[in-house]
């Protein structure tokens, strides 16, 4: 079989489309690329839909940490603690557990415990809690003569949050968001190896490299190349969050604005 062949036959084998079976001997290059390339579909689901959602989660609880409202404060607090104070490999393992539990109780909650929906909402409030202390940070870090100003001009309420606080805690909160954003592409290669089953083999890229790895007794194939995708979509996350921190601070001198730096973290 020719490497265009098996592009064809193995580029969306993931979502359940082309050959079912997966190799068992004669192992080419062009198919451990070709198939942890089709899981990386997979890891890139979960990074976006949860970074997405979790943006706007995080923002909430960020304004709920800084509320005036003690029960919102201490909901907001809470919510950070637990999911910043637990390895997100037992939040997987406990949620799929939880979630079986609920889909005995009603068949609404049958999706739950599948991969592409539990554990999604597993990184979604993980990313959220560390998301939102990062701009919780950056909101008490927004400088008072902007609010005082604010004040000035009778801008108060929603205008002034929409317009003041909100996009000078962006701007103050983004490098340290886009190292998140990062993290959380790399976190999703627990998904398959945590509670949640990989589906009729669709697993996600870190589980097509192991089985190539327990196949073949080589690991030193097809962990570099799912490095070299998980590199790929770092560069591209760095890009795109790069290109959104110059928007934010595009009224800044060049100097003076705020770059990313990558700080990685030993421990999730």
């Amino acid at each position: 079989m020719s490497c265009w062949a098996t592009v064809q036959e193995y580029a969306f084998r993931s979502l359940g489309f082309g050959e079912r079976l997966l190799p068992r001997d004669d192992f080419t290059l062009c198919q451990q690329v070709t198939l942890i390339g089709s899981g990386m579909i997979w890891n890139v689901y979960f990074g976006v839909v949860a970074l997405l959602f979790g943006f706007f989660l995080a923002t909430a609880v960020a304004l709920g940490k800084a509320s005036s409202n003690v029960v919102l404060r201490k909901m907001a607090e809470w919510f950070i603690f637990i999911f910043r104070g637990s390895p997100l490999f037992i939040q997987f393992f406990f949620a799929y557990f939880a979630f079986l539990s609920l889909k005995q109780v009603s068949d609404v909650f049958d999706a739950l415990p599948s991969a592409w929906l539990g554990a999604l909402i597993v990184l979604f409030l993980n990313t959220a809690a560390y998301s939102g202390e990062i701009f919780y940070g950056a909101l008490l870090s927004v400088p008072k003569g902007d609010m005082e100003a604010a004040d000035a001009y009778g801008i108060s309420g929603w205008p002034r949050f929409r317009k003041i606080t909100w996009p000078t805690m962006l701007r103050l909160a983004w490098p340290a968001y886009t190292n998140e954003a990062i993290f959380l592409f790399h976190s999703t290669t627990l998904v398959f190896f945590s509670g949640f089953p990989a589906w009729q083999q669709r697993g996600d890229a870190l589980y097509y490299a192991s089985y190539f790895a327990d196949k073949t007794f080589n690991p030193f194939v097809p962990y570099p190349i799912l490095a070299g995708y998980f590199i790929l979509v770092t560069l591209i996350i760095i890009g795109v969050f790069g290109a959104v921190n110059r928007r934010l601070n595009r009224h800044l001198p060049v100097a003076s604005r705020p770059r990313f730096r990558f700080r990685p973290t030993l421990l999730r």
